[in-house]
């Protein structure tokens, strides 16, 4: 009987959880005008299809959700038994799986149902000709079978491994596996989809990590460990709740078109509803912070069990809510007469560049924007924790890595970064200050050396905090790998005649994601080749400075070639893409091609040269504190009568001639 009553509660938190989410669901899809018949004469998907998909959207979401909170749990919150995950971490990775499992499953369902809505076609009269086409060639289609793959192989992961390794992989392909339909559904057609959608992302990771977190910790609430990890699932708990707040604010914001539609436009009532749920939310985990987290630590667990469930179905109703909306029409609504270049762009034609332009006019993308905050806010934590315990830190570190972050938000997100994207000059001139000045100024900045003081050991020696895993990837075999110097050059240089000598720029360009994707790798591939250059981080290898001079001068010169090569190009690269969106204002493609090799060619020079400089300046202080070292050494040797490391080298050195003279 003791057994069967904690059973009972979570079967029973777990119908409350489905009950609320599919009510809230239905309502909603009512209320937003999502369930209205079919007009007369127009293709109609049978009713199967309209009432079926949405409650599958929401059986997926709710495995994606439970894949996630599960497998996060059990690498990162729960503390581990050696280098596997604990008992009750084992019990939550064979949950993930299963859940992973029944992801994939509804994925794969979603899709079918997806093709029939599309083409209005019943499932009886669906041939699978179109599932595969679509499927293969249609982008909504490819995210929902990337999104089933993913999620199969954190069933597979989840299920035959029990290392914290294992767990924190299927955690990362778990996150990954969310994004696919976000970043090409509801939000990628609409217009400034450079927010939309990078807010979404944000939405929907953050959300998932704080339901799914939720979620684990009352399936594991008879555990001891319990105490621990909620009050570490708290502190994730609110930077997911100001991430969800902000993307949610965003994303709205784009949908709505004007605040008036808030209460105008059922659209507008429904996001209503879903502020007011995260407000009551953001109430709940107060009050879990003010009080029953004392009360888990006095060893009164339920209150903590009463509040997490009520919370949870509050939770469960909020995904339904979303679900709803992501069905129900908005009140921006598509033009008859689209502008192609805008439908493709997010935004109009920009007019011809001048300095008001590039400085104003802000293109800003929340991924980029979020990545500078959280960099700047963490690492001025992290120098106040420093100062504070009486350690120093360097201003001009500070400086580097807030400038270079500065920088990177303003690359990414002023009005330069419209022409960008119709522009070859501008995306070059893009590249090179993403993949050259960003990185050198946050390799600057030393990060990983202020982490590593920063960053506090938990309390309990079993659980891996931030300091753990970031020594961990220091010291693990990937790193060894790309940090190697050869390696790390064949990676920026790769990325530079990978890219535009191949149609591999085109693809990139026509998706959103593949747009971050790409400028992500200008940053960390260029960032890899600094670092190992002149950083001066703790886990870069012990490189002789004649060979990183020799390594810095080979970048210089396949950069050069680069710049050379492009300039001597006679076809027009990613034509696909440039030809298609080229200004009227503007020279021919071939010229603005050109322009953007000369920019290729000549950006290098300074940073360049600022390198060697700071390559140079590296090697004779190097060779200073080895003199120095050495001199120390003799004068040891004298005061003691010992022959110090330079008297017993000459004294081989005699011997050996005296051999060669006798032979």
């Amino acid at each position: 009987m003791g057994r069967s009553g904690p059973a009972t509660g979570g079967w029973l938190v777990g119908l409350m959880a489905v009950g609320a989410a599919v009510a809230v669901l239905l309502l909603a899809l009512r209320l937003g005008g999502a369930l209205a018949a079919a007009i007369p004469g127009l293709p109609d998907p049978g009713p199967v299809t309209t009432w079926a998909l949405p409650p599958v959207r929401l059986l997926a979401d709710g495995l994606a959700t439970l894949t996630v909170g599960f497998a996060v749990t059990a690498a990162f919150l729960l503390p581990g038994d050696g280098t596997s995950v604990s008992a009750h971490g084992w019990l939550l990775l064979r949950r993930a799986g299963l859940a992973a499992a029944g992801w994939a499953v509804t994925s794969l369902t979603l899709l079918v149902l997806t093709v029939s809505d599309l083409l209005g076609a019943p499932l009886d009269r669906l041939g699978a000709a179109s599932v595969v086409s679509f499927g293969v060639d249609i982008a909504q289609g490819r995210s929902l079978l990337a999104q089933a793959g993913l999620a199969a192989v954190v069933a597979v992961a989840a299920r035959v491994g029990v290392s914290r390794g294992t767990a924190a992989l299927a955690s990362a392909v778990a996150l990954v596996g969310l994004l696919p339909p976000a970043l090409t559904g509801h939000a990628a057609g609409a217009g400034n989809h450079q927010i939309a959608v990078s807010s979404l992302a944000l939405h929907v990771l953050a959300a998932a990590l704080w339901v799914g977190g939720l979620a684990a910790l009352l399936s594991i609430r008879h555990s001891r460990h319990l105490p621990g990890a909620a009050a570490r699932y708290s502190r994730l708990a609110l930077a997911c709740f100001v991430a969800v707040a902000v993307s949610g604010l965003a994303n709205a914001a784009v949908r709505l078109g004007a605040v008036d539609q808030l209460w105008q436009s059922r659209y507008g009532w429904l996001v209503l509803g879903k502020l007011a749920a995260l407000v009551a939310l953001g109430l709940i985990g107060a009050a879990h912070r003010t009080r029953t987290l004392p009360g888990l630590h006095a060893g009164r667990r339920g209150a903590f069990a009463r509040l997490a469930a009520g919370e949870l179905t509050v939770f469960a109703a909020t995904v339904g809510l979303a679900v709803a909306l992501s069905r129900s029409p908005t009140p921006v609504a598509e033009p008859v007469d689209a502008d192609p270049v805008t439908e493709v762009l997010g935004f109009g034609m920009p007019a011809a560049p001048t300095a008001a332009h590039l400085l104003g006019q802000p293109l800003p993308d929340l991924f980029f924007l979020t990545v500078t905050v959280v960099g700047i806010a963490a690492y001025l934590a992290g120098v106040r924790r420093l100062r504070r315990a009486g350690h120093h830190w360097p201003a001009a570190r500070t400086a580097s890595w807030v400038g270079g972050l500065l920088v990177l938000a303003a690359a990414t997100g002023l009005g330069f970064a419209r022409y960008a994207y119709v522009l070859f000059s501008a995306h070059m001139a893009q590249h090179m200050v993403l993949s050259m000045l960003v990185p050198i100024l946050l390799v600057g900045g030393a990060p990983v050396t202020l982490a590593l003081r920063a960053l506090r050991r938990p309390a309990d020696a079993q659980v891996r905090g931030a300091r753990e895993w970031l020594l961990r990837a220091l010291h693990s075999r990937l790193t060894r790998l790309l940090t190697h110097p050869v390696v790390a050059l064949g990676v920026y240089t790769a990325s530079l005649f990978g890219l535009y000598f191949s149609d591999l720029l085109g693809t990139l360009m026509r998706s959103h994601l593949g747009h971050l994707a790409m400028l992500g790798h200008f940053v960390l591939s260029g960032y890899l080749l600094f670092w190992v250059l002149i950083g001066i981080d703790p886990g870069r290898p012990r490189v002789p400075h004649p060979i990183l001079v020799l390594i810095h001068l080979a970048a210089m010169m396949a950069h050069g070639f680069f710049g050379l090569a492009l300039m001597q190009t006679t076809t027009v690269i990613a034509p696909d893409w440039y030809l298609g969106v080229h200004p009227g204002w503007a020279s021919s493609p071939l010229d603005d091609q050109k322009l953007g090799a000369g920019i290729a060619w000549a950006f290098g020079e300074i940073p360049a040269a600022v390198v060697m400089v700071l390559l140079v300046r590296q090697w004779i202080r190097a060779d200073e504190r080895e003199q120095r070292r050495l001199d120390r050494a003799a004068d040891r040797a004298e005061a003691t009568g010992e022959d110090d490391e330079l008297a017993r080298y000459n004294a081989f050195l005699a011997a050996t001639a005296r051999e060669t003279d006798r032979n």
